[in-house]
């Protein structure tokens, strides 16, 4: 931790969503910043698409940085100076950071779910399955890749709207197939399978048998839980990663980034920090 940021008093940092009441990004941001000795406050802050440009563009120098839900981690990309390489890569920044006078933008989903799977055990993949589309799907692809992953199993409800996921594909040189969710039932020889769609969400199908006890499941939503798709998989005697998991270990890569400004940069006792932020959920 830099002794500017160490000494420079309050620091102000907030997610943005609309909805966003829900949010469980306080706790856990204000959980390790508490830890840190760091006098600093994180609200969640309801914001959409159109009202982001004046928020982005109002903060003052007190400000350090941002999260955010969808679908602001696509709205943000045009206000940004720069972007680390993961945005490029899915198309959508969840935190920015005001330093050096300017807006930084990082992509913390990537290294969050990587993160989750690999503490759940998850070694290596070789096939995946893909369970809807949009920012948080991009971002389950590259981690997917980063297992090692060859071919991944796209399942959509409208697999005509692929195409934005198949050129985040096509980039990190996977085999991608592309169907309808009706499939889910006939497939049985993926070691993963990551869900992106919204927690209360049915998708009206159920996995076969042998994925649910062949594959881990990683299901990012978390509200409510367990859901449909994680419901199944526990009745199964599968193994299921917890959404929250996900965002636990993401929004420790965002304290990094608030604090050092590198996503890379470990934290001061960092498992302290993970713990009191575990145990704030």
């Amino acid at each position: 931790m830099s002794d500017q940021l160490a000494q420079g008093g309050v620091r102000r940092l907030a997610v943005l969503g609309k909805p966003i009441a829900h949010s469980k990004s306080p706790a856990l941001h204000r959980a390790a910043y508490a830890l840190l000795g760091l006098d600093w406050t994180y609200d969640a802050v309801e914001v959409d698409g159109a009202g982001l440009p004046e928020f982005v563009g109002s903060r003052d120098a007190s400000w350090r940085g941002l999260s955010l839900t969808m679908p602001l981690k696509q709205d943000v990309l045009p206000l940004l100076d720069e972007v680390d390489e993961l945005t490029v890569l899915t198309g959508a920044a969840n935190t920015v950071l005001f330093a050096d006078g300017l807006r930084r933008g990082f992509n913390t989903d990537v290294g969050g779910i990587v993160r989750a799977l690999g503490e759940a055990g998850l070694e290596r993949v070789h096939e995946g399955v893909l369970i809807g589309g949009g920012a948080t799907a991009a971002s389950a692809l590259v981690s997917m890749a980063e297992f090692g992953a060859a071919r991944v199993r796209v399942l959509l409800r409208r697999p005509e709207a692929a195409e934005p996921l198949a050129a985040v594909g096509r980039r990190l040189g996977l085999v991608m197939e592309v169907s309808s969710l009706a499939e889910l039932p006939r497939l049985d020889d993926a070691a993963l399978v990551v869900s992106t769609v919204p927690g209360g969400a049915d998708l009206g199908v159920a996995a076969s048998e042998a994925l649910m006890r062949r594959a881990m499941l990683l299901d990012v939503a978390y509200s409510p839980w367990p859901t449909a798709l994680a419901a199944q998989w526990f009745a199964a005697g599968g193994t299921v990663v917890h959404g929250l998991e996900m965002l636990l270990h993401q929004a420790l890569l965002q304290v990094r980034i608030f604090v050092a400004g590198d996503p890379f940069a470990e934290l001061p006792d960092e498992a302290a920090v993970l713990d009191v932020m575990r145990r704030s959920l």
